[in-house]
């Protein structure tokens, strides 16, 4: 600002300085260095932008870190605590869905025989689709107690309820048939991937129960 001033001064031919009140040298230094000549490397607004952001950051995890016993190792341990338990419980129950658990129907289309859903299930395992085989083969089960008149066809029955009803006409397999209506629901309806053991054990439970005979309280009120 003083030289910007002084070139002002001599600027009538080299004579020795002239003094100059002080407002008028700065507004003159303010227009010398508003010139674009001096401002070619400046920053944009982007980068000056960028600039006051990363300060405001710095500044906001200094205060954090020396709020924080142990200082910046405490808090970073802090985050990553954090971290890993937000990564921990999206991992155990999945993406968030907005459909209950129970609310939707078992059967979603046309009505199809219980061996032709397990045809289905079949050919997804063989691929390797696994949610889609516990799916079919949930409906399998389903339909082959409605083919042996164990269960009342009704539209919109639902996996739990299609699990509560057939355990009143087999009830040694109370217990797997409510588990089997549970993996169908987490699978479709909570987000949790089905593995080949969920598949496994839904198909076993297929294959006792077409071959158990059912308790015959429980089949004479579902057949009248």
């Amino acid at each position: 600002m003083l030289k910007a001033a002084a070139w002002l001064a001599r600027a009538d031919g080299g004579g020795p300085p002239v003094r100059i009140p002080r407002d008028p040298a700065r507004e003159a230094a303010r227009r010398e260095l508003s010139k674009p000549a001096y401002h070619q490397n400046d920053p944009n607004w982007l980068m000056r932008a960028l600039n006051k952001f990363l300060d405001w950051v710095g500044k906001l995890f200094s205060a954090a870190s020396d709020a924080t016993p142990g200082g910046t190792v405490g808090l970073l341990v802090i985050v990553l605590a954090v971290v890993a338990v937000v990564v921990a419980l999206w991992w155990r129950l999945g993406t968030p869905r907005r459909s209950p658990v129970s609310a939707a129907p078992l059967f979603e289309d046309r009505p199809r025989s219980a061996a032709e859903h397990r045809a289905a299930a079949a050919a997804h395992a063989s691929e390797g689709h696994w949610n889609q085989a516990v799916q079919e083969r949930m409906r399998a089960l389903v339909r082959a107690l409605e083919e042996r008149a164990l269960l009342e066809p009704r539209p919109g029955r639902t996996a739990d309820e299609a699990g509560a009803e057939a355990s009143r006409a087999l009830p040694a397999h109370a217990d797997r048939l409510r588990e089997a209506a549970g993996d169908f629901d987490a699978v479709v309806y909570g987000g949790r991937p089905a593995t080949p053991e969920t598949y496994q054990r839904l198909t076993d439970l297929d294959t006792e129960v077409e071959y158990t005979t059912p308790a015959l309280t429980a089949a004479s009120g579902a057949t009248r």
